[in-house]
């Protein structure tokens, strides 16, 4: 009887089940129509000769390092005092402007004007003078060995970069789109080159860079999130060897910066 009783109530409510049912199903539909994200607020904002945004970054930066034929000699004094140097990698940060000129619904160039925060950090290992005893060979004898102190260079930098890059992307795909860059970048450091000229490695205060990446367009109901990770390495020697200290001036002939971005792009 219960069982009977339940069928005649669902027969009763038949027109209100399907009703509702279609609605549901009118709701996933629409739902994967739209994708994850929600349509832009303007659906053809890719189709725009001129659009903006802004961003935000964080990078790792550091210098790559020559030593000069000079470390190795002999003869020249200063430098057989450093056993060894050792650019490190820095965290920094910088934000700035996006400008997209459409090209094509795939092909854009994107210039964003941008300061960046930087710190360049040279490890400086001198030898001491002191002898250490340390078990080597395969009866442990004790041996000498020269020890060695350390010191840590530091450059700071702000620097104002002109990046300018072309970007392919693919076709949309729902509401994501997967992209490459590619480019280069002028930049100047805020500093003149006088007080560059206090730094522990002295640099010059212009340099130029290319630059690579890829990242991804994620739209979303309001705006158009791009997260994207790019290289840069430097074109030109940084390094100004005649107002380096003399200690470490003939040690090194060249000096050019590289880094790794994540950018978190807006528009």
């Amino acid at each position: 009887m219960q069982t009977t009783h339940f069928w005649h109530q669902l027969h009763l409510r038949r027109a209100k089940v399907i009703v509702l049912s279609l609605l549901l199903l009118c709701v996933v539909a629409k739902s994967n129509g739209q994708g994850y994200f929600g349509l832009t607020n303007n659906p053809g904002s890719d189709d725009k000769l001129v659009s903006y945004g802004f961003f935000l970054s964080v990078h790792t930066a550091s210098y790559q390092l020559r030593y000069s034929p000079e470390f190795l000699n002999p003869a020249n004094v200063p430098n057989n005092a450093i056993h060894s140097i050792y650019p490190k990698f820095t965290p920094g940060f910088s934000l700035g402007f996006i400008g997209i000129l459409r090209f094509h619904d795939q092909v854009n160039l994107i210039f964003t004007p941008k300061i960046g925060f930087y710190e360049y950090k040279v490890d400086v290992n001198y030898y001491d003078g002191t002898t250490a005893t340390s078990p080597t060979g395969p009866d442990n004898t004790a041996t000498p060995s020269l020890g060695f102190r350390s010191e840590e260079l530091v450059n700071e930098a702000t620097m104002v970069e002109l990046p300018v890059v072309f970007k392919y992307r693919s076709m949309r795909f729902n509401n994501t789109r997967m992209y490459f860059v590619g480019g280069g970048s002028y930049l100047f450091n805020t500093k003149a080159q006088e007080e560059i000229n206090i730094d522990p490695i002295v640099t010059t205060k212009r340099d130029f860079t290319v630059e690579a990446g890829m990242g991804f367009e994620i739209y979303f109901k309001y705006f158009k999130f791009t997260p994207e990770i790019r290289f840069s390495h430097g074109i030109n020697n940084l390094y100004v060897a005649d107002k380096t200290a003399p200690e470490i001036r003939d040690a090194i002939s060249s000096l050019r910066r590289k880094g790794v971005s994540i950018i978190l792009n807006f528009q």
